[in-house]
């Protein structure tokens, strides 16, 4: 295997194993012997055990992020945050990626990986701003709507047949910002 493959092998497993485990709780022993490797490889290859966890969290986010420009295209203002949303929505079944980015938040006690997530959040924030060039108070709610489909999604609650997780479940429907607007929100 290649050196180049063998990295991708590695963060593929390093990134199932912090989505599960987090920082703290993910083992680099587990993943070397998952990849055939020794644990010293990888520390060779990634320097730090949060060095790797760095690298697979802020590619999560950065998947989102360009999934969801890519998924704007030229389309701006309401019509272009619906691609978005919708696209967010597909995404959301990458469960790997969705716990990462939670993981990413849950260690932000280390200022390391706070930096990190903050500047993950902030690309995705101007991301959104530069495709649709509307306003703050509609990117923090259309990004608020979106940390609660990803705890919905990490709860599974498709999976659930009670009243809160039906309602999570409520589809988005057209104009759900419509209201939101800079004069009324100043």
């Amino acid at each position: 295997m290649s050196g180049s493959d063998r990295r991708q092998q590695v963060l593929r497993i390093a990134a199932e194993e912090f989505a599960d485990g987090g920082l703290h709780g993910a083992s680099t022993e587990l993943i070397a012997r998952r990849a055939e490797i020794t644990q010293a490889y990888i520390f060779r290859m990634f320097g730090t055990k949060k060095a790797l966890f760095l690298e697979v969290v802020i590619a999560a986010f950065d998947r989102l992020t360009e999934g969801m420009r890519d998924a704007a295209g030229t389309e701006t203002g309401l019509d272009g945050l619906a691609l978005m949303g919708a696209q967010y929505n597909e995404l959301l079944a990458d469960r790997t990626s969705l716990l990462l980015q939670l993981q990413g938040f849950a260690a932000c006690g280390d200022p390391e990986v706070r930096d990190a997530v903050r500047d993950s959040f902030g690309r995705m924030w101007q991301t959104v701003a530069d495709a649709t060039g509307l306003d703050a108070v509609t990117i923090k709610a259309f990004l608020a709507f979106g940390m609660l489909l990803n705890n919905g999604a990490a709860l599974q609650v498709a999976e659930l047949d009670e009243p809160w997780a039906s309602g999570v479940r409520t589809r988005i429907q057209a104009g759900l910002f419509d209201h939101i607007t800079t004069e009324t929100n100043q």
